[in-house]
């Protein structure tokens, strides 16, 4: 008897530890920018995006993007040029990038297995391997930013790697602010971007 008692408790702890584990892994790296127009959540997708996600919160953990600002917004009326229009809200270190680290290597969505709809986080990249510092926020579903998407014509797709978990009414504020082209007239201000 005195055996099964132990074999039981060692299957319990064995069961409580796999539990736990799975627990950790769970909890994702969660930042938190705090603007001059109000605050946002981002939780990271770690697992699914890992090599993004440890540029992402490079930026954080030498307060990078301390003092950046979002300074672009696209939305259906201001791209003329382009025949696929897209709706996001672009921030980052522009127009000085003397402060971005190297770029990294393009984790395409077919790849993480995430797609760009409303509050995705996502970079901004020229060629495929371009990402260094921009970053956007979706506003609505953006499946022309997918792997094999047209937005952009080699079809890779862009790096999503994150979504808004609060605060998806300051980035539609963002949104809604007066622009020149793309370009907001006024810069919001990123005051922090911390690691919460």
């Amino acid at each position: 008897m005195h055996h099964m008692h132990k074999i039981l408790y060692t299957l319990l702890a064995v069961s409580f530890l796999g539990l736990y584990a799975s627990h950790i892994q769970a909890q994702n790296p969660r930042v938190l920018i705090k603007t001059d127009a109000g605050d946002i959540t981002l939780e990271l997708l770690e697992q699914q995006a890992p090599v993004t996600t440890a540029n992402f919160l490079q930026y954080i953990k030498e307060k990078r993007y301390n003092g950046a600002s979002f300074y672009r917004v696209l939305k259906p009326d201001n791209q003329p040029k382009d025949n696929v229009k897209i709706g996001v809200v672009q921030g980052g270190l522009a127009p000085n990038l003397a402060n971005a680290f190297p770029p990294v290597a393009h984790e395409t969505t077919q790849k993480t297995g995430l797609l760009h709809q409303d509050g995705t986080l996502s970079m901004v990249r020229q060629a495929p391997g371009t990402a260094r510092s921009e970053f956007f926020i979706c506003t609505g579903n953006q499946p022309e930013l997918d792997f094999g998407g047209k937005r952009n014509k080699d079809g890779q797709g862009f790096a999503a790697f994150g979504k808004v978990v609060s605060g998806m009414e300051t980035v539609r504020k963002i949104q809604r602010m007066p622009l020149k082209g793309q370009l907001l007239t006024t810069p919001v201000k990123i005051i922090s971007a911390t690691r919460l």
